[in-house]
Order: structure tokens, then C-alpha cells, then sequence
């Protein structure tokens, strides 16, 4: 999830509100009050930067692997060789090929309209496999 700045800003906004309202009521002078606030304004735009900075970063990495995921997986023997889980490698292993090859075309993007041509199935019969999958895994896992 990107970062969002003015949810984090009334987010400190809020926090401040009530941090000063306890120093107030412990005595402390304005101009204090006036320096810490300047300074945590200083520590959250900085903050922010960074923030921003590893959000759009993050978001570079993760579509590179995305991109090199679909890259990687063409075939149904691919898919399987990626599963790490072991109980979900074995569930898979009882799925006749079709389904895995919808799951492999799923898994590079292609709609539910654009899959069922390639497999000869209409799409209800895609919705129905990928349902009965889903209901299968829930079991086991």
C-alpha cells in the first residue's frame, strides 16, 4: 500500500494536538512547545521523504518481479515447480492439467473471457473449476 501523506499528517496532527495539551497542563513554556513542534515537523517531513521514496521503490520491485514471475511461468510444470508450500504442491499434484493451466494463465493476467477460448471451456465452466480449487484448498489447508 502506497504512502499516503495527509492521513499520516492529520494522523501527527492529532497526536500533537494531544501531546500539547499535556505539556501545557504540566507547565511547560510555549516557546519549549513551539521548539519540540518544530522539530518533530522537521523529523515527519523527513520521514515522509523517505516514506515516499521507498513506496515508489517498492512499487518498482514489485512489479519488476511481477514481471519477471510471468516471465518465468510457461508452463503448467513451471507453476508447480514454484510452490514452495508443500501441502499446497501435493493438493495441486491431484488437479488435472486443465485447471492448472487455467491457474497458469491466471496467474499471467489473462481474464476468465480470454482464458476459456484457449482451454475449449466457456466461462462458466472456468468459474466452476476455480471454485471447486478454492473449496478443495480450504480443506486442506
Amino acid at each position: 500500500m502506497a504512502y499516503n501523506n495527509g492521513r499520516e499528517n492529520r494522523k501527527r496532527l492529532i497526536w500533537k494536538e494531544a501531546e500539547e495539551k499535556i505539556l501545557r497542563e504540566h507547565g511547560v513554556d510555549e516557546t519549549t512547545i513551539e521548539q519540540i513542534r518544530t522539530d518533530d515537523r522537521a523529523d515527519f517531513n523527513s520521514n515522509r521523504r523517505f516514506y515516499h521514496w521507498t513506496s515508489d521503490f517498492g512499487e518498482y520491485l514489485e512489479g519488476m518481479a511481477d514481471r519477471e514471475r510471468n516471465a518465468e511461468v510457461k508452463t503448467v510444470a513451471d507453476l508447480l515447480d514454484e510452490i514452495e508450500d508443500e501441502t499446497l504442491y501435493r493438493a495441486l499434484l491431484t488437479v488435472d492439467r486443465r485447471t492448472l493451466q487455467i491457474i497458469r494463465l491466471k496467474m499471467q493476467g489473462y481474464s476468465t473471457k480470454e482464458i476459456a477460448p484457449l482451454v475449449g471451456l466457456t466461462t462458466g465452466a472456468i468459474y466452476a473449476r476455480l471454485d471447486h480449487l478454492r473449496k478443495k484448498l480450504r480443506k486442506i489447508l
